[in-house]
């Protein structure tokens, strides 16, 4: 989440992403929406690198797998998927078209001609096959499989020709296209027989179809990927892309200064620093992203709703924002877990509106004195870190003691998702989930394993499985609905803000516009940059 995609993020999913585009150069961000301009026309070249600043390493160089912000990010060029959707509108990358029947219940994918692995194998439809049943395997424990299982019946795929793959729906469905759009193949030449694709050996120098090819990672120092002489959508123009990782932030910070690096995310916080050097242009857009705060009721004082309500009551969410990302410039209040990018997402959902006083007599009601709660946040986020500290002492005012838990990433990641974890009752994170709502089922389903509020109801449950086979666009609508207000009744999660994110890139490449911003990855096309 792709968050996904995670995204972190929870570590969800490689997600349906939407990309709006900006670009600024005052002290304040650029409107959304507004296309990223090369300061200058030039003429595109090739030749030059670029080095990109990720807060960690990856953690599986295998698009099966990967949901964090990192591994999205460098999958992002060494993968590529069958299509994406961008504000609606499908763009086709290694499918040329994607057709149902008539009654829904069979699609048919028509690759391209003559696609190409990175090792020079021809990409085929048994690879597609390959790809899709591997993730049905549940001995291969990928997190997309719920998105191909519907009612508790799997799709199937069948090998039609060389270059056409047909899917069979046990029944219809309004989420299949955005299930298929987190796809990116991964070669059956490569992963065949192999028992446990996500721990192989073979992730180590992975193959795959994107515009870079992998070259040499150096756990927690850097991943280099070289130039694909063989995408099909032309050559990258840059020679070679590294992505460096730095995982404190204050030293990413200023070997991006110092040019050591040439693009990397930054906080708000240090918008104006590196907007006043007059080096870099500084992309803001939308990611459809929801900063949270999660329960887990893992913990048995977390199973009362009264606790969970009266924390969301204690906590004042216009100061929080200012207080972790400088202003509404950078993040807008929400509402509902679902992102206004997403379809079917309301306001019309208990907020929470603060009141101290409430939370005091929840408190009272639930029959809990002297509370004592653990809050996990990222070590490395600068957000998290100021939304926490101002957590601590709004709660502190209501009675309940919390103590802070900075983590590096990877044990952030393994207990978060760990389905029996009560090392803490509140976290902080982040997601992108795209626009199709069913997508953020993942998160919210007893049964799946990125659900960290640990939210046992089938009654819930089967909300999300209907919802995902309803045609009626009213009647899932409503359906949509009625999951976005129980979230909020019961309490789950409490969301924070939907944020904006921000690139920094030196102002030595252009291109920006082609290669277009997307959510978690930074750019879409990353082959269309160029040195000046």
């Amino acid at each position: 989440m792709r968050n996904k995609k995670a995204f972190w993020t929870a570590t969800v999913l490689s997600l349906l992403l939407f990309i709006t585009a900006a670009c600024g150069k005052a002290a304040t961000p650029s409107p959304a929406g507004t296309p990223a301009a090369s300061p200058a026309a030039g003429t595109p070249k090739s030749g030059g690198s670029l080095v990109i600043g990720v807060a960690d390493d990856p953690k599986a160089l295998n698009p099966l797998y990967a949901g964090d912000r990192v591994t999205l990010t460098i999958n992002q060029s060494l993968y590529a998927p069958f299509f994406s959707i961008n504000d609606g509108k499908k763009t086709f990358v290694l499918a040329e078209s994607l057709t149902p029947s008539a009654d829904f219940l069979k699609y048919t994918l028509k690759l391209r001609n003559n696609l190409t692995w990175h090792d020079g194998q021809k990409l085929t439809a048994d690879d597609v096959v390959f790809t899709i049943n591997s993730i049905l395997d549940e001995k291969q424990h990928s997190f997309l499989r719920s998105l191909f299982v519907l009612d508790g019946k799997p799709i199937t795929v069948k090998k039609v020709d060389d270059t056409t793959v047909e899917f069979n729906l046990p029944q219809v469905t309004a989420a299949f296209e955005g299930a298929l759009v987190q796809i990116f193949p991964i070669p059956k030449h490569i992963f065949e027989g192999e028992a446990d694709i996500e721990k192989s050996p073979k992730n180590a120098k992975p193959v795959g179809s994107g515009p870079f090819k992998f070259k040499e990672y150096k756990a927690s120092e850097y991943v280099t990927l070289d130039r694909f002489d063989g995408y099909f959508d032309g050559k990258s123009y840059l020679d070679s892309v590294t992505y460096r990782i730095a995982k404190d932030t204050n030293a990413a910070n200023l070997a991006l200064q110092n040019g050591e690096m040439q693009m990397k995310f930054i906080d708000p916080q240090d918008f104006k620093k590196f907007n006043d050097t007059g080096k870099f242009n500084l992309i803001s857009f939308n990611e459809g992203r929801l900063a949270y705060m999660a329960y887990n009721m893992n913990i048995d004082v977390m199973k009362k709703k009264e606790v969970r309500q009266a924390i969301s009551y204690a906590i004042n969410r216009d100061e929080l924002i200012t207080a972790s990302y400088t202003s509404t410039d950078f993040a807008e209040p929400a509402s509902s877990v679902l992102t206004p990018d997403t379809l079917y997402h309301t306001k019309d959902v208990n907020t929470y509106k603060y009141d101290a006083n409430k939370a005091k007599e929840l408190l009272k009601t639930a029959g809990v004195d002297k509370l004592k709660l653990r809050l996990a946040y990222i070590n490395s986020n600068k957000a998290q870190t100021s939304q926490a500290l101002y957590i601590q002492q709004k709660l502190k005012d209501v009675g309940v003691e919390v103590e802070l838990m900075a983590l590096d990433p990877a044990a952030y990641s393994q207990k978060s998702t760990n389905m029996k974890n009560t090392d803490f009752e509140l976290s902080l994170g982040g997601y992108i989930m795209g626009y199709e709502p069913d997508a953020y089922k993942s998160l919210f389903m007893s049964t799946e394993a990125y659900n960290y509020s640990h939210y046992n109801n089938k009654d819930f449950d089967a909300l999300w499985s209907k919802a995902a086979v309803e045609t009626d666009t009213a009647k899932r609508g409503d359906l949509y609905k009625k999951i976005q207000q129980q979230i909020a009744d019961e309490s789950l999660f409490y969301p924070i803000a939907y944020t904006k994110s921000i690139i920094a890139i030196d102002k030595k490449y252009e291109g920006l516009k082609e290669a277009v911003t997307k959510p978690v990855v930074m750019f879409e096309n990353l082959n269309k940059l160029y040195v000046k």
